[in-house]
């Protein structure tokens, strides 16, 4: 992460710890080692959130670059960027750079290197960033398709997401376009099996969230103290992603000068994953400034590409 988001990340982590129930803030699960579990993840075969968005990317992405005429292409979160080069192909009668932000340094450049090599007549400028943080360091030249897939959104909580979408509206003109990838609600047992794989590569990926604060904020995390339990929240309609104390403890957090009590049975939540409907995210949308242009899903219906635009 870049060093100016440090002290705000720090300030984040005092305060999930001690409100209720107990968090991490997500970022702590995108370290190296966490930038790789997530790209493992992403191809278990119950992890069906990228194909999905794939399958719609593959077959509307042409009409994408055409609504939108993109010179410019930012993709928020960006990871490996895997299904962003479906955008990049089609885009490439009018694109000319591509502006991947990302809070994992290394997955960031990596990502960017193996892009520039592929697309050698798009300038790759990464920015290492938080995206709810960074977005005055997006660069202005239009037009901009600011992409947001993956259904990383859903990892806001809603007054989250309603502070970050109309901050996204106040800063694209009207020659901009922004692109969701959204997970839509199904079959619980379907989003249950995605969080808790057979193979424990989630559960890895939440338990490094631990490592990393242990290394980072001087914590004392014990990893045998907790259980891994993604829950699904039905009031909510998200996954609930995190562990839970096996036993009463207490957990240093030297960085933070903060101790932390744990009862038996309590939870530390690491991550939420919304799941969404049409009519309802679409108001979301025009709460924030935004109209949805375009809504696609797969066959099966189990995930959605928005295309929105402001209404100014």
């Amino acid at each position: 992460m870049s060093s100016s988001t440090v002290p705000s990340i720090h300030e984040a982590t005092r305060q999930s710890l001690e409100a209720l129930p107990k968090e991490l803030p997500p970022v702590w699960l995108y370290d190296a080692r966490g930038s790789r579990l997530y790209e493992e993840i992403t191809r278990l075969p119950d992890y069906y959130l990228p194909r999905r968005e794939a399958d719609i990317l593959r077959v509307r992405s042409a009409l994408i670059a055409k609504r939108t005429r993109a010179q410019t292409l930012v993709e928020l979160g960006s990871g490996g960027a895997r299904n962003t080069r479906l955008l990049l192909d089609a885009l490439g009668g009018t694109l000319e750079r591509f502006v991947p932000v990302d809070v994992s340094e290394r997955m960031l450049w990596t990502s960017a290197q193996e892009i520039q090599f592929a697309y050698p007549r798009i300038a790759v400028e990464p920015i290492v960033g938080d995206f709810e943080r960074d977005l005055g360091r997006l660069p202005t030249v239009g037009p901009r398709l600011i992409a947001f897939l993956g259904s990383t959104i859903g990892n806001l909580y809603p007054e989250q997401r309603a502070a970050f979408l109309s901050s996204l509206a106040d800063a694209l003109g009207e020659d901009d376009a922004l692109l969701l990838g959204i997970d839509l609600v199904k079959d619980v047992a379907r989003l249950q099996a995605g969080y808790d794989d057979r193979e424990g590569v989630t559960e890895a990926f939440v338990r490094n969230a631990l490592t990393v604060v242990n290394r980072e904020l001087d914590a004392t995390f014990a990893q045998r103290l907790f259980a891994y339990e993604p829950l699904w929240d039905e009031a909510n309609e998200w996954m609930d992603i995190g562990l839970r104390a096996r036993e009463p403890h207490s957990v240093s957090v030297r960085r933070l000068d903060l101790e932390v009590a744990f009862r038996k049975g309590e939870r530390l939540r690491v991550e939420i994953s919304s799941k969404f409907r049409r009519p309802a995210f679409e108001r979301e949308l025009e709460d924030a400034g935004f109209r949805a242009d375009a809504w696609w899903t797969d066959r099966a219906g189990d995930f959605a590409v928005v295309l929105a635009r402001t209404d100014g």
